[in-house]
């Protein structure tokens, strides 16, 4: 009975030990490898470095509240939002008098525009709290802030946003966006900051 017993044992103990090896340790390893020699960038996080120091990842969001910068959406993020180790919406129904205020002062704190024009991507967080893009809409709102604050003319800074616009994948794929810390670095280098402009 007992060798009867270790004879059926013996081929579980064996298929559970190999497949932890194969599916734990040599396919991971295997993807690893063919992601660190195929798309290294992607494969370390999709970095920004710049002299040698990370700038940031084209993948969270970052926030941006000087007039000079673009803003990316809001973030329910952590404490004070955009925090990577807290990722996460805020959780809040569409009845919710929080909600409600947020979006009351998140518009009012745009003041370029009447409120029922601001784009929505604007004044909502996404479910992450960490969403680097913004629409293209979003973004061509900001253009007059940002100039004004800059000193440039907007139809510089509107030719940059108007470059920073990503297709939909195939033309049908997702929906056109602007990477928020890619537009802002590019501004950066493209027109000099003025006075308002802090990050």
């Amino acid at each position: 009975m007992l060798k009867d017993f270790t004879t059926a044992l013996r081929p579980a103990i064996v298929l559970t030990v190999l497949f932890a090896l194969l599916l734990g340790i040599a396919y991971p390893a295997a993807l690893t490898g063919i992601g660190q020699l195929a798309f290294p960038h992607q494969a370390n996080g999709s970095l920004i470095v710049e002299k040698g120091q990370v700038r940031g990842s084209e993948l969270i969001g970052q926030g941006f509240a000087g007039a000079g910068y673009f803003h990316g959406r809001p973030s329910a993020a952590g404490a004070n939002g955009y925090d990577a180790s807290a990722s996460a919406g805020s959780n809040l129904g569409p009845a919710a008098q929080a909600l409600s205020d947020r979006v009351t002062k998140d518009i009012a704190a745009t003041k370029s525009a009447p409120a029922n024009s601001v784009p929505a991507d604007l004044v909502t967080t996404s479910a992450s709290g960490l969403d680097p893009d913004i629409s293209p809409e979003a973004a061509l709102y900001q253009v007059d802030r940002v100039a004004k604050a800059r000193g440039v003319d907007a139809e510089k800074v509107r030719a940059i946003v108007e470059a920073h616009v990503a297709h939909p994948l195939l033309g049908f794929l997702g929906e056109p966006r602007v990477n928020v810390l890619a537009l802002n670095r590019d501004l950066d280098k493209q027109v000099a900051q003025g006075a308002q402009a802090t990050r």
